[in-house]
């Protein structure tokens, strides 16, 4: 349950939605990887998906391949690939993107170069995924005060 966020606790033990730790990974990998894949899996095929590393280029191309073994077999072809990042976001700690600090300031919150730098990758790429205009981010609030900032 470590993989987890307290906000994501409503959907954690359905795992109905995809939680942000394979999100994470999705973007790391290049897949895009939709809703109605994810409910296709078993929830033991989720939990691999959770648990399996996806760090290292070996591991990258594992996870890739794992999943589009998976989506394939349910859907009968794969999911589409997005480009990856070399240098993503969230792996930068010396720069706050704009966006987290414009969605930070609604709710009259201003995060820290010193507090940023302290998040783990995961926190300030949830950060980042909440803070976009696109995504439903009822969230955003609440992983603020859960990363105490």
């Amino acid at each position: 349950m470590d993989h987890f966020f307290q906000f994501e606790q409503e959907f954690v033990e359905s795992l109905h939605c995809i939680p942000m730790i394979v999100r994470l990974k999705l973007d790391t990998c290049g897949v895009k990887l939709k809703l109605m894949h994810w409910n296709q899996f078993t929830s033991e095929e989720k939990k691999v998906l959770v648990n399996m590393a996806c760090e290292t280029p070996e591991e990258v191309k594992l996870y890739r391949n794992f999943l589009q073994t998976l989506v394939t077999e349910k859907t009968g072809i794969p999911a589409k690939t997005l480009p990856i990042d070399d240098n993503p976001p969230w792996l930068n700690n010396e720069k706050i993107p704009e966006e987290i600090q414009k969605k930070a300031a609604e709710f009259n919150k201003e995060i820290t170069l010193q507090q940023w730098d302290k998040l783990s990758p995961l926190q300030r790429f949830a950060l980042i995924k909440l803070s976009r205009p696109s995504h439903e981010n009822s969230n955003f609030y609440p992983a603020l005060e859960e990363f105490d900032l």
